[in-house]
This record gives C-alpha cells, structure tokens and sequence, in this order.
C-alpha cells in the first residue's frame, strides 16, 4: 500500500505500509500548503496507490473507555435518554412504536431529566403489553415494568436474586428498580444470540477508531473468545486492550491484549476496604494493573487510599471518569502514577443536566481536562460507549469548546487545544502531556499501519473536529 502526497505531521509525504506497518516515509515535490502534484516515489507492482490529495494522515485512534458487548446489544434497543429524548413525551412516543428482542423491549441511556423516578407504575402506564426494562445511563441501575417483574420473578424469595439488588416497597414488592445485577439478570432473561461486533467495527472504524480499550468489569474467558474471533473473521478489525475479572488465562496477542482488573466504586456502598486491598494485589501480583471506576470525590479517595495501602503499584493503574476531581486529589495521584481517562463528550452530552443538578461546589471540577495535563497527570479519552456516544470527534469538540448540548459553557478553563483533543486518543495515554499544543503527532517507520486518513488538511480539520473528514481507515495496513 501506497499513500501518495499525505500531510504528515504538517509535510507532505508518501507512506509506505508492508505486512502491516509503515515501511517508508518520504518526501514529495509538493509543498503542503499548494495542490500536491506527482509524487516521486515509485510505486511497486502489487501496491494498491491512494493519492491522499494533502488530506492529514494522522495514527489511528483509540478510544480508552468503551464496552463493546454492551453497544452492540444496545442496537438492539431504543435510546431513552437525551439527547435524543428530552421529555415524557418524547419517552411514551419511542415507547409506543418500540419493537421487542426475545419477548422483551429493552431501553437504554435514561436520566431523570425526561420523566422523573422511574417504577413499575410509571413504566406500566407508559407501556403495559410487553416485559419492558429500561436502563439508567449511569449503567447502575435498571427499571422494569409489572410484566417484568413477574417474567424475573422479583418477588419470588427463592429466586436467588442477590442481596439489596431489588428494591422493594413498604409491603415487601419489588418496586421495579434493580441495582448493580447484571450478571444475575442476564441469568434470568432469555436466552439471545451473542451480538454481532461486525456492524460496530465498522462504525467505530467509520470514525477513525483502530484500538479499543473495552472496561467491563465482567469480561471473562468466553468474553476473550467472542472478541478473538471477531477479530479472526475480520468482524472486529480494531485492535483491542480488554479488561476484566481476576485469574484471565494470559492469552494475549499482536491484536488482542489482556488490560487491567477493573473494579466498580459505588459510593453509597463502597466495597470492605480490606477486601478491596486484596483485590489490588491480587491483580498487581497477575502483572495487571487496577482500573477503579470512580464518578465522586469519595471514590476517588477511597481507591487512591486502597492503592497506597497495598503498596504494591505496578505503574499501569488508571482512575476511569475521574467525573468530580477537587484539585487536592492531584498530588496524591500524580504520586501514585495513576492514569486518568475521562470523558469530554459528557460536557456535551450530560452538561445541561450537571448545571442543573450537580452542586454548585463541584461544577469547576467535572471532567477535567487542561488541568490535569499542566499538573502532569497522564490523561486518555474514551466515550464510555453505550453510555455516551461512540464517536471520539464529537468527544474532541466537546473538549475544545466545552459546550453544552444547548449551547452553554462547562468548564470553560479546562478546555484544550484542539491538538490536545486529538491526542486524548491517541494510542498511547498521555500523549496530551507531550510540550506541543500546536502539532499533530507524526507516523514512525516501524510503527503499526493502523491510521487514519482526512480528506483535509489538519489546519481545516482541527477547526470542526468531525468524522465527515474520515476519508479512510487503515488496520494493520489493510484499509477497512
């Protein structure tokens, strides 16, 4: 594969790729600000030849925090959320016209913003004919109707469902509320066929995106296996760093890597600090790091103390979201070494809904961004997809602009440059710390062919930081 006349860190060049990574970079006749003319690098005769036409080609991107099997079952449902859906209106009519999967219509993304606490008896009259079940965006939490409360069997007491994760009401009946039970309720749905990755890599590589770092806690052996052979049919074409339970049978690859232990803090019922110390050195003691998430001030303290305490840090430990992060916090964890990944597309996405219901005192310190790369913190970016939205651009403007969906300002001093946007997915964490705020990181020979292409310059690019720009993508040198 030939790349004729490709910006490259603000040149232009031609780049070579052979069994899948850049071999050659060299230098064209055509200077990078006037139309490229032909390029004097010979082509060899089984090169496919792409002119790039000066369009930017830039290292491929890596989004740090996804959860892929999750994403993909959630286009198998409807959004409930904003900001496609804003009110009680908006709820009933994606209600009314929402298909079942497997007997069951299943909603994601809600927040209480469209139409307050959610129970059986607000879902029955938003819809009563079907087992309905609609997740928080938070991922914490789920909501189901009468109908599926009977089809789980909620108020069974020999059901084996697991201590303090059904709320029940003064008579002793579920409420329809579920809390932090999705391994057990997987359990007790019907059985479905695993979700396709094709179509979601595809999209994801339709944006640029050749790593993942997937961060569900339960990621298992059969879960390696689903995502190995993924990535084996050429369904999944990213490479991919996943996280997941102690005890993962090292089985790592040129493309599939095993990542970091992630543990779940919740604060209103954080886990036995003892146990949790064990926990971290049990994974440091797998050659793994820990990866805590944390959305409040305490959690954050909690895991920092946990990590301090187990005196056995391995370098590789990150906090996931970091959502409200006191600038006391930064000594701590720069101390540590303690990776952070947040999430810029919340500002956008979840922003007006923080203004209005985070405390005043925290609003400074949501998802920080510039503060922590000038403290030294090493900083990565994810879209916690389905949770957010997967596309890492509109991460990136979110980022630079810090604006609401409606247009109002969050944070505005933590915003970056829109270079700095760019290297939160990078595919190396931190690559926001590097001196320059003003340059496009370059391609190496040797490096993976894993890259992404614009049909623009940066200087044009970096101005609406949008995947329309995408004009190819390549994985492992093989343009997908």
């Amino acid at each position: 594969m030939l790349i004729r006349n490709a910006e490259v860190a603000g040149l232009l060049r031609d780049v070579r790729l052979r069994d899948g990574k850049v071999v050659s970079i060299s230098a064209t006749s055509s200077p990078v600000n006037k139309a490229p003319s032909n390029s004097s690098t010979p082509a060899s005769p089984n090169d496919d030849d792409i002119d790039a036409r000066g369009g930017a080609l830039l290292p491929g991107l890596h989004d740090h925090h996804i959860h892929l099997h999750a994403l993909a079952a959630a286009t198998l449902g409807f959004r409930c959320g904003p900001p496609d859906v804003t009110d009680e209106s908006a709820l009933q009519s994606v209600l009314s016209t929402a298909k079942p999967d497997s007997g069951w219509l299943r909603g994601t993304g809600y927040f209480e913003s469209v139409a307050g606490d959610l129970d059986r008896h607000r879902l029955d009259a938003l819809r009563d004919d079907l087992p309905l079940r609609i997740q928080h965006r938070s991922g914490v939490m789920w909501f189901v109707n009468s109908l599926g409360i009977d089809s789980l069997k909620l108020n069974s007491h020999s059901s084996g469902i697991p201590a303090g994760a059904v709320e029940r009401d003064a008579s002793g009946r579920a409420s329809g509320r579920i809390f932090r039970a999705d391994d057990w309720l997987r359990t007790r749905l019907p059985a479905s066929t695993p979700p396709d990755l094709a179509t979601l890599g595809a999209e994801l590589a339709g944006y640029g995106v050749t790593a993942l770092t997937d961060c569900t806690p339960t990621n298992g052996e059969e879960e390696l296996a689903r995502f190995r052979l993924a990535q084996e049919t050429g369904a999944l074409p990213q490479r991919l760093c996943a996280m997941g339970t102690l005890g993962i049978a090292n089985a790592s690859n040129d493309r599939l890597q095993i990542g970091a232990h992630k543990i779940m803090l919740d604060e209103p019922a954080l886990p036995d600090f003892d146990d949790l110390i064990a926990r971290v050195r049990a994974a440091h003691g797998e050659s793994r790091g820990v990866a805590f998430h944390c959305v409040t001030r305490a959690e954050i303290i909690f895991a920092l103390a946990a990590l301090r305490a187990a005196e056995t840090g391995c370098g590789n430990d990150r906090i996931e979201h970091a959502s409200v992060a006191p600038p006391e916090l930064f000594e701590e964890i720069l101390s540590l070494g303690v990776s952070i990944v947040t999430q810029p597309n919340f500002v956008y996405e979840r922003g007006d809904g923080y203004l209005e219901n985070v405390a005043s005192r925290d609003i400074p310190h949501l998802y920080r961004l510039k503060s922590w790369t000038e403290a030294g913190v090493v900083l990565g970016g994810g879209t916690d997809s389905p949770f957010g939205r997967p596309d890492p651009w509109q991460a990136m403007r979110a980022a630079v602009d810090r604006q609401t969906a409606t247009g109002h300002s969050l944070g505005p001093e933590e915003a970056l440059s829109p270079e700095q946007a760019l290297a939160l997915f990078s595919p190396v964490l931190g690559a926001t710390n590097t001196p320059s705020e003003t340059k496009v990181p370059g391609l190496q020979v040797g490096s993976p062919a894993d890259l992404c292409l614009l049909d623009v310059p940066w200087s044009i690019a970096r101005e609406p930081l949008s995947a329309d720009h995408v004009r190819a993508v390549f994985c492992a040198g093989i343009r997908v």
